[in-house]
């Protein structure tokens, strides 16, 4: 298996993706558009149900 830098780069950056806002990792990995940021967010595992959660234990009357 040939590793390259740019896996490590991506490695990281998927593990950022976890806890990271789109902002966030457009200035972590210096992307202008958030369209590249975002292939890294899709990786996530959990994030649905996380985000589903939090939504469904939301009070409408919270700012």
């Amino acid at each position: 298996m040939d590793a390259h830098f740019h896996d490590l780069r991506h490695t990281g950056n998927t593990l950022a993706a976890s806890g990271a806002s789109l902002r966030e990792l457009m200035t972590r990995m210096g992307h202008r558009t958030p369209r590249a940021a975002l292939i890294y967010q899709h990786m996530v595992n959990g994030r649905d149900r996380e985000i589903a959660d939090r939504l469904g234990s939301a009070r409408l009357d919270d700012p």
